[in-house]
């Protein structure tokens, strides 16, 4: 008897796992799909486009990366990630400032007009825009609540439903560091654990 009920079970993971792996898929596809549109939407080219895919849902955008170990090559991991590694030890305010600064710089003269070129921009040089992105050490995600977390701020942020807190700044740091740099811009606001900057023209420097 022990045994029937042991194959029954077997029997039903094999049938619905496939099924529930399936299920997740469409919806993630679906997320990335419009995070694409709407990417290139805010960015300077894109505003020229008449055309809107709809706004990201939450189970769609929860269904992307969904154990924070896929590579990044979406504007939805991409932006999520960046928030998490940024901020993930602060509130949502903290967190929603980060993904404004990156979304205020897409396509915005002197940055790419993709979330991930924003987000890697400088490699290439070693000069990092984001400390995250090339410190050496993993970025697969370690906390899956505060990953979460910083997902639907990202499909707030795509979806243009997130306040700028930062006020169009492009530029941001810790408050325990003093950046050269931070003298030649203005700052536009302190939120969290960081303080936000632009320069008087909005252009990069």
């Amino acid at each position: 008897m022990y045994r029937f009920l042991m194959a029954i079970g077997i029997a039903a993971v094999l049938i619905a796992g496939p099924a529930g792996a399936a299920a997740q898929t469409p919806k993630a596809e679906v997320a990335e799909n419009k995070a694409k549109t709407l990417e290139r939407l805010a960015s300077s080219e894109g505003n020229r486009e008449s055309a809107s895919p709809g706004i990201i849902t939450r189970t769609e955008v929860q269904a992307v990366d969904p154990a924070g170990k896929e590579p990044l090559d979406d504007a939805i991991t991409c932006l999520a990630r960046t928030i998490y590694w940024e901020a993930k030890g602060e509130n949502a305010a903290g967190m929603e400032a980060i993904a404004s600064v990156v979304m205020n710089r897409l396509g915005n003269e002197g940055f790419p007009d993709t979330i991930c070129g924003v987000v890697r921009q400088g490699r290439e040089k070693g000069e990092c825009q984001f400390s995250w992105w090339c410190d050496g050490r993993p970025d697969d995600v370690e906390e899956e609540g505060r990953y979460a977390a910083a997902k639907e701020i990202a499909r707030k942020a795509l979806n243009r439903q997130l306040e700028d807190r930062t006020h169009g700044a492009l530029y941001f740091h810790q408050r325990k560091v003093s950046p050269e740099w931070a003298g030649k811009y203005t700052r536009t606001a302190e939120v969290g654990d960081h303080l936000f900057y632009k320069p008087q023209n909005n252009k990069a420097k």
